[in-house]
């Protein structure tokens, strides 16, 4: 399940609906959020009982910048965030999105 979010209010839904989950802050201008995003659409089809979010930056900027600022993660893109109870336990930026390394930190967080 890969599914896109734009708004504030639809992600405060996400972290109020969803247990544990990973959103992708993805460029649709970037080759390396390119290769990234390609990295976790395949960690996404392989983990369907995961949930997996993304917002595109150029699309969602104000998503971006609140989750950057709520959660005091320095804003980077593209970026992978492991969320549980509604606060961030992991996250990742750029080569360091893989599927295995999201894998591994969904494994290592239960």
């Amino acid at each position: 399940m890969l599914e896109k979010i734009d708004s504030i209010e639809q992600f405060d839904d996400v972290i109020k609906k969803e247990s544990k989950f990973f959103l992708l802050k993805h460029s649709l201008t970037c080759p390396i959020s390119h290769a990234a995003y390609k990295e976790y659409e395949k960690f996404a089809n392989e983990n369907q009982t995961v949930p997996t979010y993304f917002l595109a930056v150029q699309d969602s900027r104000p998503l971006s910048n609140e989750v950057a600022e709520k959660f005091q993660i320095k804003h980077e893109s593209p970026q992978t965030i492991l969320f549980s109870n509604g606060e961030p336990l992991w996250n990742a930026s750029h080569w360091k999105i893989t599927s295995r390394s999201l894998t591994s930190a969904f494994g290592e967080n239960q």
